[in-house]
This record gives structure tokens, C-alpha cells and sequence, in this order.
């Protein structure tokens, strides 16, 4: 069975007040841009599985990644035979998923506009599941409904087993700042209620469409681009836990915020040191997900990693 935690939700409740160590433990790539099996080139994707294994959408490599727990080196699970159209190739992947009832990856292989689905043991090529489609991140929830955002159409998408057209949960009436409009959608996260959250790259905003409804509301950011406090400045990953809590990385300020549910401003619980490559700092923070235990993980673009930051017990 699939869990009912939504997928890179933590596991656990996390307080309001929570805090996590704000150095980070780097737990893929962080040795240079690169193709060999330690090194990553401009990671995008994230999944964490319950094991604390990583997969990782190693978009100019043309490749998903698997880094167990610990590991000082990855293992290539789908891809990784250059960039091409084949059933052995991607181009450019931007997400991926764990699909644990197939035991299989579902992939957002951009630039040949598919989504695939790939054995996660000793897979030797994938199968298309859509077509047509700029995809750029996914989620799945508890009944196996897929759902896709499709940046070039400016809508998020549900797809039900079996389905080749899907539904429009968020979005569909073309790039614009209403509040029934997406503008550069990115991320998408969907809740236990089936609401789905969804980042806005050029509205600097997070948005939350309630299962059924025709427009969304405003979760974090829409002030415009800026660093203060209420705003974002191209915000991509986005998580949410079971309070209602938003997570988002805000991607140009190098920076994750926190969003308590109905908030009008957030605050930086990671990062905000400046772009660099510290421990305690972030550059192009652009994926997210919590493990079971709210330890957050946080891809970074710039950087070429993926850095663990650990709960603080103590709070």
C-alpha cells in the first residue's frame, strides 16, 4: 500500500517553532560540477524514500541518481546512456518520484516532453505514461493519481490510472497573476485533502487550489519579487506539513522559508547567508522534501549537492 503521508511530507508533526541545525551534512554530490558516479551537474528533483535512500534528477547528466544513506558515491538507477529520444535515454529530467506499489520511478523527462516510468531495480529502459507534455515537477497521492505540472500550458494536471488526458486541478486558463491563473508553474505538493500546492516562478507566490475549486489562494509570497518577509524571489520547491505549514524554497534568495498556515509573512529557517558553499549557506536552492523523522533535504542547483539538515531535538 501506499503511505497516506503525502509524498516528501515528514512523518512526524512538526511544531510551529520548530528549528533545524543550520549546517547542513552535503548527502549527494558536493564535489564539483561533473559526471562521474560522486558528482553531480546541476541537480534538479528530489524524492527521499523511507530508508533515507536519495534519488536525484541529475538534469545535465541526462540521469537518475540513487545515493543510499551514507554512501560517498551514487549509483545510476535510469538514464545515463547520453542525452536521446529512446526508451534508454532522457533529456533534460526535472523530477522524479518513487511509485512504490510498481516498485518503479516516475520521471519528468522535459525536454523529450514525457513522463516516464522506469523499474527502480536494475532497469534497463523506461515506458512512456505521457506524452506532450513540458513537464516540470509531480507528486502522487494516496490513491495513485498522478498529478503533473505543465509549465508550457500553465496548469497542474491529475491523472487517474489508466488515463492519457488527465483532469485540470490548478490553473488552465493561461500565464497571468489572477488568482484562477498560474505563471511559470514549477513545484507541486498535494495534501491528504487533495488540495494542491503549486509555485509560481514569475509570481513569486505559492499557491493552494482546494480539491474542486475553479481558483486558488494565496499561501506565501505574491508581493513581488523582493527578500523581505512577506515576499519570494523565484520560488520553486514546496512542501507542506501536517499543520497546514508551507515550506518553500526561495530560490534567488538562497534561502528556505517557513509559512505557517494563514500567515501573511514567513520566516527563514535555512540559509539567507548569502549564495555560497558553505554549510550554512545555499545557492540556487531548488528542491525540497522532509524524511520521515522532518530532517529536510534541500537541493542545490549552484552548489551541484543535496544537503541534509537535521531536526533540532532540543526544540
Amino acid at each position: 500500500m501506499i503511505s497516506v503521508i503525502p509524498l516528501r511530507a515528514p512523518a512526524i508533526d512538526i511544531h510551529l517553532n520548530a528549528r533545524w541545525q543550520q549546517n547542513g551534512l552535503t548527502v549527494a554530490g558536493g564535489n564539483q560540477q561533473g559526471k562521474e558516479i560522486n558528482q553531480l551537474s546541476y541537480p534538479w528533483g528530489l524524492y527521499v524514500d523511507d530508508d533515507q535512500t536519495i534519488y536525484v534528477a541529475d538534469k545535465h547528466n541526462d540521469r537518475i541518481v540513487e545515493w543510499k544513506w551514507g554512501a560517498t558515491s551514487g549509483q545510476v538507477v535510469a538514464g545515463g546512456n547520453e542525452q536521446g529520444r529512446g526508451d534508454h535515454q532522457l533529456h533534460d529530467p526535472r523530477d522524479v518520484i518513487v511509485e512504490k506499489e510498481r516498485d518503479s520511478l516516475i520521471i519528468c523527462d522535459y525536454s523529450n516532453r514525457r513522463v516516464v516510468r522506469w523499474p527502480r531495480r536494475n532497469g534497463i529502459s523506461g515506458e512512456k505514461i505521457i506524452s506532450d507534455i513540458n513537464c516540470w515537477g509531480l507528486t502522487m497521492d494516496e490513491n495513485g493519481f498522478l498529478y503533473v505540472v505543465d509549465y508550457g500550458n500553465a496548469e497542474v494536471r491529475r491523472y487517474r490510472r489508466g488515463e492519457s488526458q488527465g483532469t485540470v486541478v490548478a490553473g488552465g486558463n493561461g500565464y497571468g497573476d489572477r488568482l484562477d491563473q498560474l505563471y511559470i508553474p514549477q513545484c507541486v505538493f498535494v495534501d491528504r485533502d487533495h488540495s494542491v500546492y503549486v509555485s509560481e516562478w514569475d509570481n513569486h507566490r505559492v499557491m493552494k487550489w482546494m480539491e474542486g475549486a475553479k481558483q486558488g489562494i494565496v499561501v506565501a509570497g505574491g508581493q513581488g519579487e523582493g527578500n523581505g518577509l512577506t515576499q519570494l524571489s523565484y520560488p520553486r520547491g514546496v512542501v507542506v506539513d501536517q499543520l497546514g505549514t508551507v515550506y518553500v524554497a526561495d530560490t534567488r534568495n538562497d534561502r528556505i522559508m517557513r509559512w505557517p498556515k494563514g500567515a501573511t509573512q514567513g520566516s527563514v529557517i535555512l540559509g539567507g547567508n548569502g549564495a555560497g558553499g558553505r554549510s550554512n549557506q545555499l545557492y540556487g536552492p531548488i528542491s525540497l522534501s522532509f524524511d520521515r523523522h522532518g530532517n529536510l533535504y534541500v537541493v542545490e542547483y549552484e552548489n551541484h549537492r543535496v544537503q541534509k539538515f537535521n531536526i533540532d531535538s532540543n526544540k
